[in-house]
């Protein structure tokens, strides 16, 4: 077999792989209320489960490290009456050490790539905690962090351009 030398745009991209690492990953703020308990049961529940997701990224003093903040509001109401049965918001976030990365890249990586390595942990404890709290266990669909994070540019450039002066 005839073996393929290493050109010197190969050697370049092996050097300049992107390089992530997840230094820690921890729940910043964590709420559970449980609206049925302190209300009171009435009649048959059905519940029907609401989750937003809000995302955030900042730069850490230390060189090529980032903490990335995923939010998450998930609220529960009674499918019949609309009355609300539980309402849990955690802020989960990762520290990341993050190298070769085009800076024009940082940002959608941060958002994008980032939370979904996050996602598994914070589903489990989403699931956890509304079982513990009394409630069927909610399993969090999968979240489209790409579809988010156009979402997001989309709303911003609407509002840039609504802010913008007309003349």
């Amino acid at each position: 077999m005839a073996e393929e030398a290493a050109t010197p745009d190969t050697a370049q991209e092996q050097q300049a792989a992107v390089k992530m690492q997840v230094l820690a990953q921890y729940i910043r703020d964590m709420s559970f209320e449980n609206i049925l308990a302190q209300k009171g049961a009435k009649g048959e529940m059905k519940p029907e489960v609401k989750v937003e997701v809000a995302l955030d990224a900042k730069k850490r003093t230390v060189e090529n490290q980032y903490e990335v903040i995923t939010k998450y509001k998930v609220a529960s109401t009674n499918q019949g009456g609309g009355e609300p049965l539980f309402l849990l918001e955690i802020d989960y976030a990762g520290v990341f050490h993050i190298e070769n990365v085009p800076e024009s890249q940082m940002h959608p990586f941060l958002l994008i790539e980032c939370p979904r390595m996050l996602f598994p942990f914070v589903r489990r404890i989403v699931s956890d905690v509304t079982r513990d709290g009394g409630f069927p266990p909610v399993n969090l669909d999968m979240v489209d962090f790409l579809a988010l994070y156009r979402q997001e540019i989309a709303r911003r450039s609407t509002a840039e351009a609504a802010a913008a002066p007309t003349n």
